[in-house]
């Protein structure tokens, strides 16, 4: 299984996989390496400007490797939603 899998079905989008293991450790890694980093770069320093660099890489990463499961699930979500809005719709509703 690749780990930038681009289609997800709705049900396979809802199940653990590594694909959460992997956006969980780089989420991570990318605030500690931007928090570390803008500190660094801010006192000038070399290591962290590249600390700074390495937390962009994680998070754009993150995004890559978790984003199209989200819009998998949250597109599912978004059906679910339309039909339970019409559903209290058509119960709320005045009739003469």
């Amino acid at each position: 299984m690749s780990l930038f899998k681009k289609d997800w079905s709705p049900e396979e989008a809802d199940e653990w996989t590594v694909h959460d293991l992997v956006a969980s450790v780089l989420s991570a890694l990318s605030y500690i390496l931007v928090m570390v980093g803008i500190a660094g770069a801010l006192l000038l320093k070399l290591w962290g400007f590249i600390a700074l660099g390495i937390g962009i890489i994680c998070t754009i990463l993150t995004y890559v490797v978790i984003d199209p499961k989200l819009r998998a699930m949250s597109a599912a979500f978004d059906k679910r939603q339309d039909e339970v809005l019409e559903q209290v719709e058509k119960t709320t509703r005045w009739e003469k």
